[in-house]
């Protein structure tokens, strides 16, 4: 059975244009040259004797931090150091595994290069660009996991943000981990093939790893050895799993960890035509993307073909991502996809996402809750399985003026739902914000009272996906002026400011 709609993207995508190509770089026995004895050489000389290298250095003199440094000595069993005490002479060069320097003057570092490159040595002349042919990053050290950070030179201090970042995602425990990886990999690899199986080990194995704030505990080595045979003994063709995950309303930095994991993780990703091309992105190059869409008005997919579709996909082993929109539990039609898997007898579970009523609030800073105003909040689904309003609504209870309320999928019905809020009661001067596209830099809002909802749908249009919001909340934050204040600037009282 094929999907009624072609994928995004059925082939991985094409690496982009990189600054410097990343490479890590064996050093453990070699010898290594740092000439000069300061502190900026200190720190490329400890770097370099981590890594397992005898550092040779070439100074007359060393700084404090020099000093100290050698009488500590490395932390690598096979790291050290040795001093010269002279400068460097191009006869140093031979034998070297790569060089680095500290020269004050051009011409230095000039001389240095040239020596270095006659003698086919890697080098690198400290904070002179035009004399180095390999670059430092900025480094996150859970070795055997090793991450390095670099901006080709254009901005160090954005590097040290984006390692302090990464510093808090991967906990000190990982560095367990990937020891007894590094433990298990040649007996894993004995008794599972490449494919499906030793995957499905591997990823079990980062689970457990991703879910323990604690190193490895004694005897886990022997437990994950006997499910690696278990694996091997399973049936050829293993039961697959579906993992509905939310896609949030379009901003690849809203989704969660686990959804990111989720999408690494993936074998087929069955997505959303809401779905944004950025999150798309952050899955596992190796996944197939099969779009199946559901748009009203247009050529859609049937929930029945998707249903089947997990299903085969799941039975033939696959690790199936059905990737939603938004929150798969809120619109989402999870429960009739979840339901069906059951019946199969296929393992599923879900990722929550941000629903795009709350990233809504977020972009334009309101509470949809604020105690002066809304008690409560409802999310409603702005048509019908017909196109109308729907019928198994209580419009008298939704027309409550102390609750918010924000509409999902109803553009098409906007001047409806405003006439009948106001035919049950609801003043024709509520507040009401009508947005598409939230969170993504096609965004638009308009902002204008409930008896207006007519003519900010017009603006807004029904091309893209809308909301619409009711309730005196929306105001709070407006000044006794008629504007309405923003740190940012970004709340506007405008028609359809963008």
């Amino acid at each position: 059975m094929d999907v009624l709609q072609p994928p995004r993207s059925e082939t991985p995508a094409r690496m982009e244009p990189l600054a410097k190509l990343p490479v890590f770089w064996a050093l453990e026995g070699k010898r290594v040259i740092v000439a000069g004895g300061s502190d900026a050489a200190a720190w490329k000389a400890e770097l370099l004797a981590a890594c397992g290298a005898e550092v040779h250095i070439y100074a007359d003199e060393l700084s404090d931090t020099f000093d100290k440094l050698i009488l500590r000595g490395a932390e690598h069993p096979q790291g050290g150091f040795i001093h010269h005490c002279h400068g460097w002479n191009e006869a140093m060069f031979a034998g070297a595994a790569i060089a680095i320097a500290d020269c004050e003057e051009v011409d230095e570092a000039q001389a240095f290069f040239d020596a270095a490159r006659i003698a086919g040595v890697p080098v690198n002349v400290i904070d002179k660009p035009a004399f180095c042919q390999f670059q430092f990053g900025s480094i996150v050290n859970r070795s055997p996991v090793v991450v390095s950070i670099s901006t080709d030179g254009a901005a160090p201090i954005l590097a040290q943000a984006i390692r302090r970042r990464i510093e808090t995602l991967l906990p000190r425990a990982l560095k367990g981990w990937a020891e007894l990886a590094q433990l298990l990999r040649e007996t894993v690899n004995e008794r599972l093939a490449p494919g499906p199986l030793r995957r499905a080990f591997w990823e079990k194995f980062v689970d457990r790893a991703f879910s323990s704030s604690d190193t490895p505990e004694e005897g886990v080595r022997g437990l994950l050895v006997e499910e690696a045979e278990r694996l091997r003994e399973a049936p050829a063709h293993s039961k697959g799993r579906v993992t509905l995950v939310g896609a949030g309303p379009g901003d690849a930095e809203l989704l969660t960890l686990k959804a990111v994991r989720a999408l690494q993780a993936a074998d087929v990703i069955l997505f959303d035509d809401l779905v944004s091309t950025e999150v798309l992105e952050l899955s596992r190059r190796e996944a197939k993307r099969m779009l199946v869409g559901k748009r009203g008005g247009r050529t859609s997919c049937r929930q029945e073909d998707i249903n089947d579709m997990m299903v085969r996909l799941a039975k033939a082993g696959k690790r199936v991502v059905r990737l939603k929109s938004g929150d798969p539990m809120i619109f989402g039609r999870a429960g009739e996809e979840i339901a069906h898997l059951d019946r199969e007898n296929i393992p599923v579970d879900v990722i929550p996402g941000i629903t795009a009523a709350s990233a809504m609030a977020s972009r334009l800073g309101i509470s949809l809750t604020h105690r002066d105003h809304a008690q409560s909040v409802r999310f409603i689904t702005g048509h019908s399985r017909h196109g109308g309003l729907p019928a198994n609504v209580d419009w008298a209870t939704v027309a409550d003026p102390h609750t918010t309320t924000v509409f999902y999928m109803g553009g098409r019905t906007a001047p409806l739902i405003a006439d009948r809020l106001i035919e049950e009661g609801l003043s024709p001067e509520t507040p009401a914000i009508i947005i598409s596209d939230v969170s993504r830099s096609t965004q638009r809002d308009w902002h204008g009272t409930l008896s207006t909802v007519a003519s900010g749908i017009e603006e807004i249009g029904y091309d893209n996906p809308v909301l619409i919001a009711v309730g005196s909340a929306l105001a709070a934050r407006q000044s006794g002026t008629g504007e309405v204040g923003h740190l940012d600037g970004y709340f506007r009282l405008a028609v359809g400011a963008r």
